[in-house]
């Protein structure tokens, strides 16, 4: 793994005091005051190379001028019982902290259908959570810390991984591909729990087509995780499909109530997202545009070349159980360009 010099820092501050107001403003949002460390972050992605992380930073701040990223939390997506199906079935949410104040966002990677809404809703779900993390949590945490901290841990729980979601693949890539691009280095570790067989053959293949620096960030636990989570988060902070000897579904077992269910529209952390977008919507008058024109539409990036071979090669793994089951799912089964709300 390459270390970042102050040299290449330097010569990234250089290059980036040369551009354009509007870039430089958003600029802005996107480093939250800590502009060195957010040029650090592009350089670990392009392996301390400053031209390409320059071109990747600049290519970063064009795609939030063009798509508004900035105005994105002021974006809700309504009716509420609306917006509660995209949560429903994109579960993603916060369950607390790491010992060292890093959040701990969970993930349903095997549960979650994307069966309410057409692909950009999820798509500006996904962006206004990241967000939400980069302009609101991580600044709280640095606060509460006392230490600035502008990282998180994501555990991914792969109850329910099944053969028939491989046509989630392209929507999934495509996040992939904005986080990648436009939020890099932004998770320390990925922790994966409550892994089927499926996941276990398809990791041994998919696993050396991985960067040296991701492969390093991932780790799998057995079963659901609890004692190894337990090492770096309180009891309090686990997401609730680890708070078990075994495995089991992460969006219908409750630990006590839905409140503690991390996935759920009435857990904390989705309730005060949901009403700090409504106020920022509120404050700048947008609620009845967003009605209007439905969905906030976000321009898909080009996928990068490795990304689109391990998801080939996923797509591979997943059909050769899909052909031993009669399993007919295939990739193209998501029409990306779909915008129909669906109810």
């Amino acid at each position: 793994m390459v270390i970042i010099s102050q040299d290449m820092i330097k010569q990234f501050q250089n290059l980036i005091q040369s551009v354009d107001e509007p870039l430089n403003n958003t600029f802005e949002t996107l480093h939250q005051g800590y502009p060195t460390e957010a040029l650090v972050r592009f350089l670990k992605a392009r392996d301390g190379n400053v031209q390409k992380a320059h071109k990747m930073l600049v290519d970063c701040l064009e795609w939030r001028i063009k798509n508004e990223i900035d105005k994105i939390l002021s974006k809700p997506i309504v009716p509420a019982n609306f917006y509660r199906g995209v949560r429903d079935s994109q579960l993603i949410g916060m369950s607390g902290y790491t010992k060292e104040g890093r959040p701990v966002i969970a993930v349903g990677v095997g549960l979650s259908t994307y069966d309410k809404a057409s692909i950009h809703y999820y798509i500006q779900s996904h962006i206004q959570i990241n967000e939400y993390r980069d302009r609101i949590i991580l600044p709280a945490a640095t606060k509460k810390f006392e230490r600035h901290i502008s990282t998180c841990v994501k555990v991914l729980d792969m109850t329910g991984l099944k053969i028939s979601q491989l046509s989630q693949l392209k929507l999934l890539t495509v996040i992939s591909s904005i986080d990648d691009l436009n939020y890099p280095e932004k998770c320390d570790t990925y922790y994966i729990v409550n892994a089927p067989y499926i996941f276990s053959a398809c990791w041994k293949v998919v696993r050396p087509l991985l960067q040296e620096r991701t492969r390093k960030k991932v780790q799998v636990l057995s079963g659901c995780g609890k004692d190894e989570l337990l090492k770096i988060m309180d009891y309090e902070s686990l997401p609730n499909f680890c708070r078990r000897n075994g495995s089991g579904s992460s969006r219908h077992s409750r630990s006590r109530t839905d409140e503690d269910n991390c996935f759920s529209l009435d857990h904390g952390f989705h309730k005060e997202l949901y009403s700090y977008i409504n106020q920022q919507a509120e404050a700048l008058e947008s609620r009845a545009a967003l009605i209007k024109h439905k969905s906030f539409h976000v321009a898909f990036p080009e996928p990068d070349p490795d990304d689109e071979k391990i998801a080939q090669t996923i797509e591979s793994e997943f059909q050769k159980y899909s052909d031993e089951n009669g399993v007919a799912d295939k990739l193209n089964d998501l029409k990306v360009d779909e915008d129909k709300q669906k109810k």
